[in-house]
């Protein structure tokens, strides 16, 4: 099992490597992708944990040009969402992952990635995979990079630069609904003794609490996705039995909530930290459009299927088992808006990354990515 689509938990640094002997003056540079968030960008931090949630075996990759379609952790066929928001701002080499050996020294100032497959805002969510990253590891690992930058820089040119030039964009929360809250067995007790309104109160508390721990260490330029349709994901489908056009509507309603909170949350600390921008990610409804008008994409000619997973096992909508190599596999990977179960093709990738790097107010706002990164 793995962890759930929707969460946009990308934390961009954007680096220019010229910068580095020269005063950080030029608002085009670009560089480093710092990454956080679940299993939609997670790009190798699982291989190195004792988990139940993996990525790191075939077919998974196999439409990833860098490893030469071999796979490398990542819950998808090609890139990820990180992976092309970085390209498109420039980005030499995607973030390495930050459990990864190689990850020290200047590589670092390409980007880290700290995301992983079951991470949630809450330290319980993702339990059943018995290892993960949560946000609250994530920032603690995060806050070891930003001393290394210190190291690297020098105090002054890194707080200046950390400040100046980098975008952290955060996805993430659906594994707190889906892996945590909602999960068969386990969260019983938990909705017995915890409204939904309260696990939600104390969602937003803990992500209030991380996003400043963040801020106190220069961050300034944020991107938050809220939570997408995760009612609708092949797993949820098939193991709810619905029809192709059907969605768990409590898993929505859920998340709906959530957003809407969210949305004051980011307002709230736009107003009370100085020189903070927080910018909203607008998920759900990227997806769900995504989901309901699958055809009338032109990309590849449209998607002929968004229920579908293009990778996995079980039922109506191959949505139980995860992708494996005993994994049934669709002819052309390129038409599913899913690749496994929980998470979406790379050709879907593309669309969404487009949204946040270019698309209007309706997607992401106040500004998308490319002008975030200019501010």
């Amino acid at each position: 099992m793995a962890t759930i689509i929707y969460t946009l938990a990308l934390v961009l640094f954007v680096v220019d490597l010229s910068y580095f002997g020269k005063v950080a003056c030029d608002n085009s540079a670009l560089g480093a992708s710092f990454i956080f968030g679940d299993s939609l960008v997670d790009a190798g931090n699982n291989n190195y944990l004792p988990t139940l949630s993996k990525a790191n075996i075939k077919p998974n990759g196999i439409d990833f040009k860098a490893s030469g379609g071999n796979p490398t952790g990542r819950y998808t066929n090609g890139r990820t969402i990180g992976d092309i928001v970085g390209e498109e701002l420039g980005q030499p080499n995607y973030a390495h992952p930050f459990l990864s050996p190689n990850t020290t020294g200047k590589a670092i100032l390409y980007g880290v990635n700290y995301a992983s497959g079951g991470g949630g805002i809450m330290n319980g969510t993702g339990r059943i995979f018995v290892n993960r990253l949560g946000m609250d590891i994530q920032i603690d690992y995060f806050a070891i990079t930003r001393k290394q930058f210190d190291k690297l820089l020098g105090a002054s040119q890194a707080r200046d630069y950390i400040m100046k030039k980098s975008i952290f964009s955060i996805t993430i929360g659906a594994n707190d609904f889906l892996n945590n809250y909602l999960l068969p067995v386990l969260s019983i007790g938990a909705r017995i003794s915890e409204s939904p309104d309260a696990f939600i109160d104390d969602m937003l508390s803990h992500f209030r609490d991380q996003l400043t721990r963040l801020y106190k260490m220069d961050a300034r330029k944020f991107v938050i996705g809220n939570v997408g349709p995760i009612g609708c994901i092949p797993y949820q489908k098939t193991i709810n039995q619905l029809s192709e056009n059907e969605c768990v509507g409590l898993a929505n309603k859920l998340a709906v909530q959530y957003n809407g909170r969210l949305k004051d949350l980011l307002a709230q600390l736009n107003e009370n930290l100085p020189g903070a921008t927080f910018v909203l990610a607008n998920v759900y409804d990227m997806v769900m459009e995504l989901i309901t008008n699958y055809e009338k994409y032109e990309l590849c000619a449209g998607f002929t299927t968004s229920s579908k997973a293009c990778c996995g096992n079980g039922g109506q909508f191959a949505g139980i088992i995860p992708c494996g190599p005993t994994s049934t596999l669709c002819e052309d990977r390129s038409k599913h808006v899913f690749w496994d179960p929980y998470h979406p093709s790379e050709a879907a990738n593309v669309i969404i990354a487009k949204k946040l790097l270019d698309g209007d107010t309706k997607y992401i706002s106040p500004v998308n990515l490319r002008q975030l990164r200019d501010l």
